[in-house]
């Protein structure tokens, strides 16, 4: 009796997880056929190109900025030990673009604007505005989800080149006035190990996140439940999805480009 139970939950999570996997498709499918037929919203690809991107920045140009000097003291702290702090500046470049850059961008901007697009999006679905949207013969899906997929995908590359030249001037700033190397050195060790797919691969990345974000605080917002609680709730799930979806993205498109 007891098997058959844990069969019974073990089969109700995993053919809820294929419902929620076909819903976020069929969610996905609508945005983007709705949305590449004209009309289109400028005013709201605006809007959420300055969400997105400009109000972004001070977040991540303060974690890079971080992330950077404390790659180069962790590095010089490993490698001084091999007298390798030649190759310092190689890997903090190496780490930002590939790795750091896409991914602390990704997790940060999720934290910060996928919670706030799944409050918003849950708050019109509470109070019934997207039931207006539809009133008004709106769709809902070409005005609200379809902006912030787009510009989602756009803007999250520039973030990441951002990312990348804050942390790199971060391992700069330490590995010259810090740890004492040469200034022409430094640059020249990092300019001459920096290669062009190194950059694009990040910048891909960054592409592939900012949609993946979008999606899922667009969703959750729309599958938001009625009251301030389903609200809550699902600003956290969409938090967490996308946090679990940018690792695992990473870890498939690393295997894809390198």
């Amino acid at each position: 009796m007891f098997a058959i139970r844990f069969l019974e939950k073990v089969g109700q999570v995993f053919i809820s997880f294929l419902n929620a996997i076909g819903e976020v498709w069929i969610f996905l499918f609508n945005s983007l056929m709705a949305g590449i037929r004209p009309p289109y919203y400028w005013k709201q690809i605006a809007q959420q190109s300055l969400q997105i991107g400009y109000f972004s920045l001070p977040v991540v140009g303060m974690t890079a900025l971080f992330t950077g000097i404390a790659m180069a003291l962790q590095c010089y702290v490993g490698f001084s030990e091999f007298t390798a702090e030649a190759a310092i500046p190689s890997v903090v470049m190496i780490a930002m673009t590939r790795e750091l850059g896409p991914v602390l961008t990704a997790l940060m901007v999720a934290g910060r604007l996928g919670a706030s697009m799944t409050a918003e999006i849950g708050t019109m679905r509470v109070t019934e505005q997207i039931d207006a949207l539809t009133t008004l013969s709106v769709n809902s899906h070409k005005y609200l989800v379809f902006p912030r997929l787009l510009t989602g995908s756009l803007l999250l590359p520039f973030l990441v080149f951002v990312d990348d030249v804050i942390g790199i001037l971060g391992g700069y700033i330490v590995g010259v006035y810090y740890l004492g190397f040469n200034s022409s050195n430094y640059i020249h060790n990092t300019f001459s190990s920096m290669s062009t797919w190194d950059v694009i691969s990040g910048l891909l990345k960054g592409a592939a996140f900012g949609f993946t974000i979008c999606l899922m605080g667009c969703y959750h917002g729309y599958a938001s439940q009625r009251g301030a609680e389903g609200v809550g709730r699902a600003t956290t799930n969409s938090v967490v999805a996308s946090s679990i979806l940018i690792l695992l993205l990473d870890c498939i498109l690393t295997f894809v480009l390198f």
